[in-house]
């Protein structure tokens, strides 16, 4: 059972180990969603991730016995990196198990541990299968990183550090995957005060408890489709599910397109790099339908690799309106490049690429293809350099933009 004195043990367990991330208050989210809005930044942990956490406190309820076997684990990042870096603290050999999609900085991580790291299977829940015939034919010591009381009890520290930075906060928004941080969160925090709302978010794509809560029963999804890697979970702890029926009060789903964008306005206001995963409780702030509360958004972890953030960022851009793509056709003779340089630096546009195709058409008086990518401070600056080339004759015609970075 998860009881108050357990998380009151975690707590000063995860001590030895954890950065004590206090809240941070958001000018910016707080004036977009109309709530006064704080961040739980977990994303600045020694391992990157809430998870470890979970992970330590787990381990640390263990036999010598049991750690002497070997621990081993399955994991899309995060809790791989927490059970490594716990197994290596107590000297237990670790062994993890990572879905082949995991981004190479998790991976690598991991392994600068000292854990040994086996990819299987594109999802966490293949992964999970083969942890657990390999605990079976190994006979090590299974950490689960979510279904598990323990591991719970232990993300559930995240909720005692919010109440002692706020006591008075009305909302908290955790992000979910299996289930286990939402599990300890809420369940910690209705103990504390029973009035206080625990919403949950999940990506569109991988909507395994809401789909679970709907239906009264832990139900599994038949695929899987998000950018949130950390938490493209297929199905929720059925151990921990009645806490999180009990504690829960609401699921908030988010779409891939809201994380890009999340992900670009946290870099900006918070110069904070957090994962897709951690951004759902970002990008869950403008669909709550309340004003002036209290709201605390968890964000879960930072890992991220170079080569996803280059892309998010662009997209984002993208999105934004802040990079677009026009081409317009125009006759093959001097000047005209310049003439359509003049309307777009007129407007205060930034030319970031262009291609002149003198061979679009036959006849090269008629018609050359010009493509610039641009810089914009927003869709109505867009609109409004689209106009000017439209004014001038060129007749714009947007395109996807190519990869500008």
């Amino acid at each position: 059972m998860l009881t108050l004195e357990k998380f009151e043990e975690a707590s000063e367990c995860v001590k030895k180990v954890i950065n004590r991330t206090k809240l941070v208050y958001s000018e910016y989210f707080s004036a977009t969603s109309g709530n006064k809005v704080y961040l739980k930044p977990e994303n600045m942990q020694y391992t990157g991730a809430y998870k470890v956490r979970g992970a330590y406190y787990k381990i640390s309820t263990l036999s010598k016995e049991d750690r002497a076997k070997g621990l081993i684990t399955a994991s899309a990042g995060n809790h791989a990196q927490g059970v490594a870096y716990a197994a290596k603290i107590y000297g237990a050999k670790a062994t993890i198990v990572m879905p082949t999609t995991t981004p190479l900085i998790k991976v690598n991580r991991t392994k600068s541990y000292g854990a040994e790291v086996v990819l299987y299977g594109n999802v966490y829940d293949d992964a999970c299968a083969y942890a657990l015939k390999l605990a079976e034919e190994t006979g090590a010591t299974f950490i689960h990183p979510f279904d598990d009381e323990q591991v719970a009890t232990g993300q559930g520290t995240i909720a005692m550090e919010i109440f002692k930075d706020l006591p008075t906060v009305d909302i908290i928004l955790v992000p979910i995957g299996g289930g286990g941080l939402a599990t300890g969160v809420s369940t910690l925090a209705k103990m504390l005060n029973p009035n206080v709302k625990v919403i949950g978010v999940e990506p569109a794509g991988a909507n395994c408890l809401q789909e679970s809560l709907k239906q009264g029963k832990v139900v599994s999804l038949p695929t899987v489709d998000t950018i949130a890697d950390g938490t493209a979970v297929k199905t929720p702890g059925s151990t921990i599910f009645p806490y999180l029926q009990k504690n829960i009060d609401d699921i908030i789903t988010i779409d891939d397109r809201e994380l890009i964008v999340a992900f670009l306005d946290m870099m900006e206001n918070h110069k904070m790099v957090v994962e897709n995963s951690g951004l759902l409780t970002v990008a869950a702030l403008n669909h709550l339908d309340c004003k002036g509360k209290k709201v605390v958004s968890v964000l879960s972890g930072g890992n991220m690799d170079v080569i996803t953030i280059s892309s998010v960022v662009q997209h984002g851009l993208i999105q934004r309106g802040r990079i677009f793509t026009v081409s317009v056709r125009l006759p093959d003779r001097p000047g005209e490049l310049v003439n359509v340089a003049n309307v777009i630096a007129e407007h205060r546009g930034n030319v970031v690429r262009l291609d002149h195709n003198q061979f679009v058409s036959i006849n090269r008086n008629s018609a050359v293809e010009l493509q610039i990518t641009m810089e914009a401070f927003g869709h109505e600056h867009k609109k409004e350099i689209i106009q000017a080339l439209e004014d001038k004759g060129y007749h714009p015609k947007i395109e996807d933009p190519k990869s500008v970075y």
